[in-house]
């Protein structure tokens, strides 16, 4: 009787132990991570976090990490970049920087859409891909009333050519 006690008490006290030990993993981890795109060429892949990241409804509540990422590009292959679901859930922005265009080109995306696009490095009419950012809007009312989207999230991928 007495060893069936003692091999309860050793069991119930290994599970208590690997309770706390899993309790203390996972809390360790708050939850507060950002999420990251990821962009890819030719055999190179960079994941990269948000350069910049507020909450949705307050826009002066940020974090801003100024992570960016670099990734070789070449001519002959295209820039393939994802983004978590995370972000796909929303409407999001990609921006595309050119070497020779006057201003960014900008791709709108409906939420749970897009989670993948295929990015040629050259475009004919404005040269080299230069870099590319994906930013979250949100609607902001300015004092006027007026309504218009702002990037509460901004994530930034250059490109650096051979």
């Amino acid at each position: 009787m007495k060893r069936v006690l003692a091999a309860l008490l050793a069991v119930a006290l290994l599970a208590s132990a690997g309770t706390g030990l899993l309790v203390w993993q996972l809390s360790r981890h708050d939850g507060t991570r950002l999420p990251e795109i990821s962009a890819y060429s030719h055999g190179e892949s960079v994941r990269v976090g948000p350069y910049r990241y507020c909450q949705v409804l307050d826009l002066d509540n940020c974090e801003i990490p100024q992570t960016t990422g670099a990734l070789a590009v070449n001519s002959r292959n295209p820039l393939q970049l994802s983004v978590p679901s995370s972000i796909a859930r929303a409407p999001w922005w990609l921006i595309r920087a050119y070497e020779d265009a006057p201003s960014p080109v900008v791709s709108e995306f409906r939420p749970g859409t897009t989670l993948a696009v295929t990015i040629p490095t050259v475009d004919a009419r404005f040269g080299k891909l230069t870099g590319i950012a994906v930013q979250v809007p949100t609607l902001v009312r300015d004092e006027a009333g007026n309504e218009f989207p702002l990037p509460h999230a901004e994530w930034s991928v250059r490109t650096v050519w051979n």
